[in-house]
């Protein structure tokens, strides 16, 4: 069954998760995120306004840095299994979210969520390897 799967992932299913544009896509989608996320914590109220301008993208980016899935795309610092990440990506991309539709941005809120949802489905090969907790294998050449 393994071999079959593997046969059939490498000539059906072609590695999405490396092509350019998708690749394009998901750093924007990073770098969104965390603009939302400093804009957000801009319009926190008295001292809160600093830490979040600041915190909240630091965080969000030092968790997305840290916590990855082995060979996603190098090792990673802290290993962790691919239903954690997913989790962990969907969580932080799901904050972004939130924070538009909480900023009055509803429009905003559902077409980066869109564009997300639209990404994982793009990057099949690597969110189903992350939901089964194989290491990703597709940026190894």
């Amino acid at each position: 069954m393994d071999i079959y799967f593997s046969v059939k992932q490498n000539i059906l299913f072609a590695r999405m998760n490396t092509n350019p544009v998708n690749l394009a896509v998901r750093f924007l989608l990073e770098i969104a995120m965390l603009i939302i996320l400093g804009y957000w914590g801009w319009h926190l109220s008295g001292t809160w306004r600093y830490i979040g301008v600041a915190g909240l993208p630091i965080i969000a980016a030092t968790l997305w840095g840290i916590f990855r899935i082995p060979n996603d795309p190098k090792p990673a610092p802290v290993a962790i299994p691919g239903i954690l990440r997913l989790l962990l990506e969907l969580g932080l991309f799901g904050f972004a979210s939130w924070a538009l539709y909480d900023l009055g941005y509803s429009a905003l809120s559902l077409i980066v969520a869109s564009i997300v949802v639209i990404h994982y489905m793009v990057s099949y090969d690597r969110t189903w390897v992350m939901l089964r907790n194989k290491p990703y294998r597709g940026f190894i050449k």
